[in-house]
This record gives structure tokens, C-alpha cells and sequence, in this order.
């Protein structure tokens, strides 16, 4: 009888060994998309799945889904390493009363989305939230007409954001928002245009540090960049070089808490800050802005840059 038992217990381990084995075989590395896929298939290249969220759940953590023609692939939340890349094609996420693309992964995790359309058709929620995870690349990509923001980035353990050639447009709220419950969020922008927002086009608040170059922050309904730390005794630091902020209703550039104990700042650099209603550059109670003397500010409601620091290399 104990042999017989030993025999079923071994046996019942060989099944289920067998069945991990399987299921891991089951999840490539790289996956595929097609516009005339079925997610029912295994999401091969000749094979392709209809949808992002279909083909995730066959894609091994640090793997990649690719698109091979132009399709609406549907909204998608990520919980791993992955690479979502749409070069080349039409890979769009109508993402209509819902958000686009949730990133609610483990604090190791690295995402890459590259080369999508993702459209909110005046109704979705927001373009990208990013909850959680370690790092999140965005580059090639397009995000607009969301009832909220393009991008929102509000995460309890800091992690970081990138964003590279990318355009993030005519979104209702705030084209990007920053803010982390504990550690910091980093951010970095270049080569990217967010414009159109119907608030701020970049708003940093509490523990963000972000960085910005060679981009456009031009025709949203408050401030260009609002640097802005909300809650008392946290920081919000914003490093800006190089862009063009022009045409927005409020201020092209403004630092300040709203009379909270924290610390907000603004760094400006070779920027060209001109045809902004309120301010170029204004400095609200408890925020600073530290100028290197080398921007354009003019053409707006108020000129100059009172209440600056002025800084220089290594100072």
C-alpha cells in the first residue's frame, strides 16, 4: 500500500512538472499582432493575435510584442518586462471610455512602449498611467484627446519615466503629471512636444525631479511647465534646457506650493519663453526659479525673470 502511494505521489509530481514546463513553453519571447489575428491563436509571427492584451498574457516577462500591420490593438495593462513596439506600422490603442495603457508591474520591472497611436476619441480616461514598476520608456509615440491626463504618473515607491520623440497633445487635464507618495519619480523629456492640454502642459509636483530638453510646451490652457510640490515639506525640481514654451494661457514657466513648506524649483537654461498671457517666468510664494541668464523671454504678458536666482556652470 505505501509503495502504491509513493508511486501515485510520484506520479502526481511528473504531471505537475510537466504542466509548468508546458505552460513556460507556452509564453515566447516575442509575440505578434495583426490587425487580422485572433487572439485565439499562439500569437506567432504566422499566427498573430488580434490585440495587445490577448498576445500579453502568451509573452514572456522581458519579452516583446510587435505589430506586423496596421491595426487598432486595444487597450493593454502590463505587469511585466516587456516591449511593445509599433514601428513601422499603424499600431494604434483607441482606447474609448477606458485608459489606454496601465502600468501596474513589480518595482523591478522594465516597460517599453514604442512607435503607437494611442487616441482617448475625446472620451478614454487617460493615455498612460503608470502605477508602478521600475522604469518606463516611451519613445515614438503619440498620446491625445484624453478626457484626463496624457500621461499620469502618481506611484508610492518612486521609479522612473522617459520619454523620447514623442508627441502628447490636445489631452483635457494636464498633458503630463508627476507626483510619488515616497522616493522619488524621475522623469526625463526630450525631443518631445506636449501642447493643447487643457491645464498645464508638464506639471511637476511632490518628489518629482524631471528633466527636459529640445522640446515644445507650447498652447496649453494654464502653465507651460508648473512646478508645483502640493504637500508640505516634500520637493518637486524641474531642470528645463533648451525648449520652446510658448502660447500657453497661464505662465510659461512657475514654481511655487501654494503657500506649503516644501520646496519647488525650476532650472532654465537657453530656453525660449515668449507669447505666454501671464508671466515668462514667475516665482510663487515658496517656489524658486534658478535661471542661468541665457533664455529669451519676451513677447508675454510680463517679461524678465523677477524674483530669480541667477546660476551658473558649477555654482
Amino acid at each position: 500500500m505505501n509503495k502504491f502511494r509513493f508511486t501515485i505521489k510520484l506520479l502526481a509530481i511528473a504531471i505537475f512538472m510537466f504542466a509548468f514546463a508546458s505552460m513556460a513553453q507556452a509564453q515566447a519571447t516575442r509575440t505578434w499582432v495583426s490587425g487580422v489575428g485572433d487572439d485565439a491563436n499562439p500569437c506567432s509571427r504566422t499566427a498573430p493575435c488580434k490585440t495587445f492584451a490577448g498576445a500579453i498574457s502568451k509573452t514572456a516577462d522581458c519579452g516583446e510584442i510587435d505589430a506586423l500591420d496596421p491595426g487598432g490593438f486595444g487597450a493593454v495593462t502590463i505587469t511585466k518586462s516587456i516591449t511593445i513596439d509599433g514601428t513601422g506600422t499603424l499600431a494604434g490603442i483607441l482606447a474609448s471610455l477606458t485608459t489606454g495603457v496601465i502600468v501596474n508591474a513589480p518595482q523591478d520591472k522594465v516597460i517599453t512602449l514604442r512607435g503607437l497611436s494611442i487616441n482617448g476619441a475625446c472620451n478614454g480616461i487617460r493615455g498612460i498611467n503608470f502605477i508602478a514598476g521600475k522604469t518606463l520608456n516611451v519613445e515614438d509615440c503619440v498620446i491625445f484627446r484624453f478626457a484626463n491626463e496624457g500621461i499620469l504618473v502618481n506611484d508610492a515607491d518612486g521609479m522612473s519615466l522617459n520619454v523620447r520623440n514623442s508627441v502628447i497633445r490636445n489631452n483635457a487635464t494636464d498633458g503630463v503629471s508627476l507626483t510619488a507618495g515616497a522616493g522619488n519619480v524621475k522623469a526625463t523629456f526630450s525631443n518631445t512636444s506636449i501642447t493643447g492640454s487643457g491645464a498645464h502642459g508638464l506639471h511637476v509636483k511632490s518628489r518629482a525631479l524631471v528633466t527636459a530638453s529640445n522640446c515644445n510646451i507650447s498652447n496649453n490652457a494654464a502653465n507651460g511647465v508648473f512646478v508645483d510640490a502640493l504637500t508640505g515639506g516634500t520637493a518637486a525640481h524641474a531642470r528645463l534646457w533648451n525648449n520652446q514654451i510658448s502660447f500657453n494661457g497661464g505662465n510659461g514657466v512657475a514654481a511655487g506650493l501654494g503657500g506649503n513648506a516644501g520646496s519647488s524649483v525650476a532650472e532654465i537654461g537657453q530656453d525660449q519663453i515668449d507669447n505666454n498671457t501671464g508671466n515668462g517666468v514667475v516665482v510663487l510664494t515658496g517656489g524658486a526659479v534658478e535661471t542661468f541668464g541665457n533664455n529669451s523671454i519676451r513677447a508675454n504678458g510680463t517679461d524678465g525673470c523677477p524674483g530669480c536666482t541667477s546660476v551658473g556652470p558649477g555654482s
